[in-house]
C-alpha cells in the first residue's frame, strides 16, 4: 500500500544529542513532523520512523503487535545511540508508553524523556471486552483528529483495528509494572481536555515513575494532538529548553 501523504519517516544528522520521536496508535509521523523538524533546526540529530502497520491503511495496522512497533523504537534508538553522546525520547500517547519500556529497558543510556499525553492506561471499560471482541468484528471506529484547532487533520486511521489495539492494552499493563523502573528526567505535557486518554493515565505515570526530576505542564487549549494544536509551539520550546538544560553537549 502507498504512504499517505506526510506519513514518511524522518531523520536528519546533526550534532552529539539525539531526540528520538514516537507517533501515535493509528497515527503517523505526520503528527510529529513539526516538533522533529524543530529539534533539527536546534541542531540535534532526529529519528522520527514509521512505525509497522501505520501510515498507510488500517488493515495493515490490525496484523502487527506492540513488539513490531518497540522493535522499531528500539532499532532507532540503538542508531542514535553509536553516533550520539546523549539521546532523548519523545512522546505522544501510545508512543509514549513506547518510550516508557524503552526508558525501563535502556536505563540510564536514555538521557531524558518529554511526553504528550501518554497511554498508560487504557480508557473507560470497553477495552476489557477487546480479547472477545476482536474476534468477532476487525475494527471499531477510529480515534484520530482530536484537535481544537480548526482544520486540522493528522491523518490518522478512520478505524481502529481491534487486534492491534488488543496488543496496545497488553502494552499497557507492560509498562504498568515498569513504571518503578523509569528513572530519568520527564517533562510531560497534558491536555485537561484530552478525548482520547483519560488522566488517569497522566496520573498513574507521576504516581508510579522513580524519576525525581519531573514537570507537569498543562495544554490547556489542546485536545489529544497537541502536537499539531494550539499549545504545539509551547511543547516544542519546553521540550529544547528541557534538553538544552539536561546536556552540555548541546550548550557547547
Amino acid at each position: 500500500m502507498p504512504l499517505m501523504p506526510g506519513a514518511e519517516p524522518y531523520r536528519h544528522h546533526g550534532g552529539p544529542v539525539g531526540v528520538l520521536v514516537c507517533h501515535g496508535f493509528t497515527g503517523s509521523p505526520y503528527s510529529m513532523r513539526p516538533w522533529a523538524e524543530a529539534a533539527a533546526a536546534e541542531g540535534f540529530s532526529v529519528s522520527l520512523p514509521l512505525l509497522p502497520g501505520h501510515g498507510t491503511q488500517w488493515r495493515d495496522l490490525n496484523i502487527t503487535r506492540w513488539p513490531d512497533w518497540y522493535a522499531t523504537i528500539e532499532r532507532e534508538f540503538d542508531l542514535l545511540a553509536k553516533d550520539c553522546e546523549q539521546v532523548f525520547v519523545f512522546g505522544l500517547s501510545m508512543g509514549g508508553a513506547l518510550a516508557l519500556h524503552l526508558a525501563a529497558q535502556k536505563g540510564a543510556d536514555v538521557s531524558g524523556l518529554v511526553l504528550v499525553n501518554p497511554l498508560v492506561r487504557m480508557p473507560g471499560q470497553a477495552h476489557r471486552a477487546l480479547p472477545l471482541v476482536r474476534h468477532l468484528v476487525p475494527s471499531f471506529p477510529g480515534i484520530a483528529n482530536d484537535v481544537a484547532k480548526p482544520g486540522v487533520n493528522e491523518g490518522g486511521y478512520v478505524r481502529t483495528p481491534l487486534h492491534a489495539a488488543h496488543s496496545m492494552a497488553q502494552l499497557t499493563r507492560l509498562v504498568q509494572s515498569e513504571l518503578p523502573q523509569v528513572t530519568q528526567p520527564l517533562l510531560l505535557f497534558r491536555s485537561p481536555q484530552d478525548h482520547v486518554v483519560t488522566p488517569a493515565s497522566g496520573a498513574m505515570l507521576l504516581a508510579r515513575i522513580s524519576s525525581t526530576d519531573v514537570e507537569e505542564r498543562l495544554c490547556e487549549r489542546s485536545f489529544h494532538v497537541a502536537t499539531l494544536d494550539h499549545d504545539a509551539e509551547a511543547i516544542f520550546e519546553g521540550s529544547l529548553d528541557f534538553v538544552r538544560r539536561l546536556t552540555p553537549a548541546a550548550k557547547g
